[in-house]
């Protein structure tokens, strides 16, 4: 059955514009066909094409089906965006398929790309959370510079990814299930070590993700996988 994300459904019977195009025009499908909609806050809908124009297109709920998350705690990943934007583009599905909560950008001191078009992640995080059968669709942020992030105050555990020497424990080792969660992975150049030191002051800690050198969306989609793992 075709999924559908439906963030307004609960007050509205309607399709978005978007989504009832793809409905209408794209699958053809019409007055009377059941489909099943997410409003990407936890809850499914069993549902049938009420009404049907060009452009709108309506439904009537059958059944409201809840859904326990498939892991606890908020996942929160943090990033510094490649200058390629479609290696962001690609983390964002996989990640979404993987599940997590949140998705931050971050402006470091040595980051190759200033500015991002959220929208277009956001299209991306959407499409993943249909095709993997998410009830839940992770939170987009826009961009943010870093030292402005350092600023927030953010429950749970909160790690830094970087390559600077030093002993650091694996991130799978010192996650805690079942609590909240943010990870910090810098760009190509790393973070500065300034921004290292702000952060341990915010009370992050530094972590490794293994032995191998990663690229940044490689880097973040093995911290979204650890603490996807560790939770579910």
């Amino acid at each position: 059955m075709h999924v559908f994300y439906t963030p307004d459904i609960a007050v509205s019977n309607e399709l978005p514009e978007e989504e009832a195009g793809h409905c209408l025009r794209v699958l053809r499908l019409g007055m009377g066909d059941e489909v099943m909609l997410t409003d990407g806050k936890g809850c499914f809908y069993k549902a049938v094409i009420s009404a049907a124009t060009n452009k709108r297109c309506q439904v009537k709920i059958l059944e409201t089906i809840p859904q326990e998350p498939f892991w606890k705690g908020h996942l929160h990943l943090a990033l510094a965006p490649t200058k390629n934007m479609d290696r962001i583009e690609w983390l964002a599905e996989k990640a979404t398929e993987i599940g997590f909560d949140e998705l931050s950008f971050l402006n470091c001191r040595f980051s190759e790309r200033k500015v991002i078009k959220t929208e277009r992640v956001e299209k991306i995080v959407v499409s993943a959370v249909k095709q993997s059968l998410k009830a839940r669709k992770p939170v987009v942020n826009e961009m943010t510079d870093f030292m402005k992030f350092m600023e927030r105050d953010f429950p749970g555990q909160k790690f830094i990814a970087h390559c600077y020497e030093g002993e650091k424990p694996l991130l799978k080792d010192v996650l805690v299930p079942g609590e909240d969660a943010l990870v910090l992975i810098g760009p190509e150049g790393d973070f500065s070590p300034e921004e290292v030191a702000r952060a341990e002051e915010k009370g992050f800690h530094a972590v490794s993700l293994g032995k191998s050198r990663l690229r940044t969306e490689t880097a973040a989609l093995v911290a979204v996988h650890t603490m996807n793992l560790i939770n579910s």
